[in-house]
């Protein structure tokens, strides 16, 4: 999903997906997964990230966020992306990755055609982006998020998937902390 897509209100939550150029099956090695989680944890704690969920599949990434004020979700989004593509290339540089030449040659093409990016690009342009303005939306992209993995047939049960937030919402401990949505429908049934 290579469109721009715009943040109208800062303040409400958004389901962000960022997808890897080519769709690259980068992250399936753990190396490459705790840059995301590692980033994800410091932009919780140094640039307001306020994470409901979240579900880093093999070459995607799914989020359910808000951001604090001063904060701007844009602000988030160009340096996670920045960072997390320079990490991830220094990384191939350093490990043994078998796939290393072919991936490399897919981030180097993808770099050409955007003149910010110097030579290697991991993600693709822009992010897709839906705000979640009512508690069925909210409930969807939640549903969504923690069955991606289930649907992908990598595990039977959303919370058997290490890399997602299925697990804070049965009160377990996951690998990010979050906030947990209430997603019932009591308030609108009133």
């Amino acid at each position: 999903m290579s469109h721009q897509y715009r943040v109208k209100t800062q303040d409400q939550i958004h389901f962000i997906t960022f997808t890897v150029v080519d769709w690259v099956d980068i992250f399936i090695r753990p190396a490459y997964k705790k840059i995301i989680i590692n980033s994800l944890k410091y932009a919780q704690e140094n640039k307001g990230l306020e994470l409901y969920a979240w579900c880093l599949m093999t070459n995607h990434l799914h989020l359910l966020v808000s951001i604090k004020e001063p904060f701007q979700l844009s602000d988030f989004v160009r340096d996670f992306k920045k960072f997390t593509n320079k990490e991830i290339i220094k990384l191939m540089d350093a490990e043994h990755e078998s796939r290393r030449d072919w991936m490399l040659y897919r981030f180097s093409y993808h770099a050409k055609f955007n003149n910010r990016i110097k030579d290697y690009k991991v993600w693709q342009d822009g992010y897709y982006t839906i705000e979640c303005f009512n508690h069925h939306i909210l409930a969807q992209k939640l549903d969504y998020i923690h069955n991606n993995p289930v649907k992908a047939e990598i595990v039977a049960l959303p919370e058997e998937y290490l890399y997602s937030s299925a697990k804070n919402y049965l009160n377990e401990k996951g690998l990010l902390n979050v906030i947990k949505v209430d997603t019932s429908f009591s308030d609108f049934m009133k």
